[in-house]
């Protein structure tokens, strides 16, 4: 009989037996907090990533993220036994083997483990700090056993969360009182702090060799690194205990704090804190809870300036930093929907604050250095987004001093022209780009090839463009501006109609190139030319372009980039990076965009309530994936094409979230 695992978040319990270690090694967790920072692994408690980690600071907040702690190794020693609580894998083995022990995972506030050891019962908990890159772990012992000794030995990794380290790295550990900091030569590169109450250290200098990341293998990357054993915090116990780790990262050897802090003070509140995110989101039943705690995973705060700290988004874990594009698609549903309304306004703040030649930045810089400035609509959402700030608030005074300013530099700058070619057509349509660029969201690159080259007069760029000429005609400062840009969109409409019309399959082009030639490819773009708030389209050509998509591209988890009847749809995103990319945006499925396809199936549909219970039919199996799948308690980026649609990619995406839950709220309301 093989052993029997429960695996429990708030809501479901998994009952897996130890033979099906894969499938175990597959659900992973997050805990975040607002400066970017992270702790995350698998339910096993095994690393199989190179971005897994218990405390992933950021140097630099949101981003310079460092692995300090990379994982523990724990063992027991009681009644002449020795057991060990971990799990690592290498080559050909997991050593050691704390999975025959684990009987219940569980995430709240923090993670929970629970084993099961004869008549001795350990529950390790791990907490982060929301505001400070400070890890709390604690291990609770009950049962009938009298007593023994605990040991805890931290593996370090002071690295970059992108690189992978050997052991020729150069590393110290320190002691200053009962605080044990480790950190590589450099005094102001990156530590990690320990303290341990009343236990007592015992110092090493080993390394654990060529431990292996299998979802680095899975992606064709490097996937073995050394980790470095200091030493380890030895304590005896008698039943009922509790052993506490506290762990502190740095940019340098100074701590900002005392280590001897209060677990409890801290679990209170983070309790706290998250039932006034539940107050303020107004939540009605557990998926809007978890769609909360999930939004509120990809909010942070960024330095501006010496003295300006302001909110931004984070576009996904583990590696994305705040990207113009993906938080403008997100703000809605992140901050809008949950009633976050000052941390919205501070996020369209800080982007318009760098705006340039009117651009908002696609993204900001991972090292801190200037944004970059190389997406066609990523300003264009910021105008949708300022726009349904308006419409959620009615905060007319904000939205003329701050954003109105920003939104007409954005469009007469796109009227007149700007980097990468962008400029208004005659027909009042926007142009963009050339064969070497990549401006739209289908922006795959590699090895110099552009897989999705999107240049000339994109479906979607024109549809937001036309959306954002309305915007500009309804808020503009006085009659006469607002009869120039009601004139400017409706040109652009009329020639949106003419030109992105397929007569032949009843719905639009994806594209028409510079020389007029028409991209019939059948693909997602098309559906928000129905789902923005101001449509080109008469009512017969939205159902037809809902039912479209619905027919070619419409899975239980998104949308399909291409239907799977083109000769060029790639139905798994796996292999290397070159293949993976290759199928980006190839017939992958992206969940942000069941939201725009909701919106349009509703508006197609004149919000019949029949629409709306089909709508929420087509949504349950991604809130089925938000309990079940791959980050337990978040949305994946990105699934397979070809069923049973493999979660990949991201295992956190804002704007899969975003969407997810703007859409919910609105089916709610219908």
């Amino acid at each position: 009989m093989p052993e029997t695992t429960e695996f429990q978040t708030e809501m479901n319990v998994y009952n897996i037996s130890s033979e099906n270690l894969d499938e175990l090694l597959e659900k992973e967790w997050l805990l975040t907090n607002d400066r970017g920072s992270y702790a995350a692994g698998t339910v096993l408690g095994c690393n199989t990533r190179r971005y897994h980690g218990l405390l992933v600071a950021s140097l630099l907040p949101p981003v310079e993220r460092i692995v300090t702690l990379s994982n523990l190794l724990e063992t027991i020693h009681y009644q002449g036994r020795t057991c060990e609580l971990s799990n690592f894998e290498f080559s050909d083995r997991l050593h050691p083997q704390g999975y025959r022990s684990l009987r219940q995972f569980r995430q709240d506030t923090g993670v929970h483990f629970r084993y099961e050891l004869d008549d001795l019962v350990v529950e390790k908990s791990i907490y982060l700090a929301h505001d400070q890159d400070l890890l709390a772990v604690t291990y609770d012992f009950s049962g009938s056993v009298e007593g023994g000794r605990f040991s805890i030995m931290p593996l370090i990794a002071l690295r970059d969360f992108h690189s992978l380290q050997s052991s020729s790295t150069s590393l110290s550990m320190d002691q200053t009182d009962d605080v044990y900091t480790a950190h590589v030569l450099d005094p102001h590169g990156p530590a990690v702090h320990f303290h341990c109450p009343d236990a007592t250290f015992e110092g090493s200098d080993n390394w654990w060799y060529a431990m292996r990341y299998r979802r680095e293998a899975a992606r064709g990357q490097h996937d073995y690194e050394d980790v470095w054993a200091a030493g380890s915090f030895q304590t005896d116990f008698v039943c009922p205990a509790r052993v506490t780790l506290i762990v502190q990262a740095t940019a340098g050897l100074q701590r900002p704090g005392p280590l001897d802090i209060d677990v409890d003070e801290l679990i209170n509140s983070l309790r706290s804190r998250r039932e006034k995110l539940y107050t303020w989101a107004e939540v009605r039943d557990e998926h809007d809870k978890k769609l909360v705690r999930a939004a509120d995973q990809f909010i942070v705060r960024r330095r501006i300036s010496e003295s300006q700290i302001s909110t931004s988004i984070l576009a996904g874990y583990h590696w994305f930093a705040d990207w113009g594009r993906d938080t403008f698609i997100s703000l809605p549903g992140l901050l809008l929907e949950t009633g976050r309304f000052s941390e919205a306004r501070e996020v369209l703040v800080t982007f318009g604050s760098v705006l340039n030649e009117g651009m908002i930045p696609n993204c900001f810089d991972d090292y801190g250095g200037q944004p970059h400035y190389n997406s066609v609509d990523a300003s264009l959402w910021y105008v949708m987004a300022a726009y349904r700030y308006l419409l959620a608030t009615e905060d007319e005074q904000t939205f003329n001093k701050h954003f109105r300013p920003v939104v007409e530099q954005i469009v007469e700058a796109y009227r007149d022209g700007t980097r990468f070619n962008i400029h208004a057509d005659d027909d009042g349509l926007i142009v963009c780009g050339d064969a070497e660029t990549q401006l739209t969201w289908m922006d795959a690159r590699c090895n110099n090839v552009s897989f999705t080259p999107r240049y000339g007069k994109p479906v979607e760029v024109n549809a937001l463009w036309v959306n954002a000429l309305h915007i500009l005609a309804q808020t503009a400062s006085d009659k006469v501006r607002r009869r120039y840009w009601l004139d400017q969109a409706q040109l652009a409409e009329k020639s949106f109609r003419k030109l992105f019309w397929n007569t032949d399959q009843s719905c639009l082009y994806d594209c028409i190139m510079p020389d007029g030639s028409p991209d019939a490819s059948v693909r997602p773009n098309q559906i928000f030319a129905v789902s923005l708030p101001f449509s080109c389209l008469d009512s017969e050509q939205q159902l037809s372009v809902v039912r479209t998509v619905q027919e070619h591209l419409l899975t239980p988890y998104g949308l399909r980039s291409l239907s799977s009847q083109d000769s060029r749809y790639c139905g798994r995103y796996q292999g290397d990076q070159y293949s993976r990319d290759s199928a980006y945006h190839q017939g992958t499925v992206w969940g942000f965009l069941m939201g725009p396809f909701i919106e349009a199936f509703l508006k197609a549909n004149q919000f019949s309530p029949e629409s709306a219970r089909q709508a929420y039919d087509m949504i349950t199996p991604l809130l089925d994936h938000l309990d079940n799948d791959a980050c337990l308690g978040s949305v994946s980026e990105i699934f397979d094409g070809d069923p049973p649609h493999q979660p990949r990619g991201c295992i956190a995406q804002a704007w899969s979230v975003a969407e997810l839950l703007r859409v919910k709220k609105l089916l709610m309301q219908s």
